[in-house]
């Protein structure tokens, strides 16, 4: 499966039943949000983070820029979605995002079996 897809999926198995849940917001509106995290985050975190760096890093760096999306689509939105809340999304999203790092990690790697 195509790797943005894959995170496209796990963005939005976590992000739009939270945000549906947290906030007053359309299904609609928290797909929209959920695809925008996703764009920004693959080709920050994962295309070039990940690959400067490593699982840990790309983690914590998806979670700092999850948390300042979320919190500026809520101002600029007028979502009732507060610090905790947040908060809590991120750590989620945080926890997918470490295991999804370490499958693109053994991805990436040759199979040492066959060498």
């Amino acid at each position: 499966m195509n790797r943005f897809l894959l995170k496209l999926v796990l963005n939005g198995i976590v992000l739009i039943p939270l945000l549906y849940w947290f906030t007053e917001i359309t299904i609609w509106q928290s797909i929209l949000a959920s695809v925008g995290l996703t764009i920004i985050a693959y080709f920050i975190g994962d295309q070039f983070i990940l690959r400067a760096s490593n699982n840990l890093v790309a983690t914590i760096s998806d979670a700092i820029l999850a948390a300042v999306y979320l919190w500026a689509v809520a101002v600029i939105f007028n979502w009732d979605l507060n610090l905790g809340e947040i908060l809590f999304t991120v750590a989620i999203l945080g926890i997918a995002e470490f295991f999804f790092h370490r499958i693109l990690g053994r991805i990436d790697q040759p199979d040492r079996q066959n060498t």
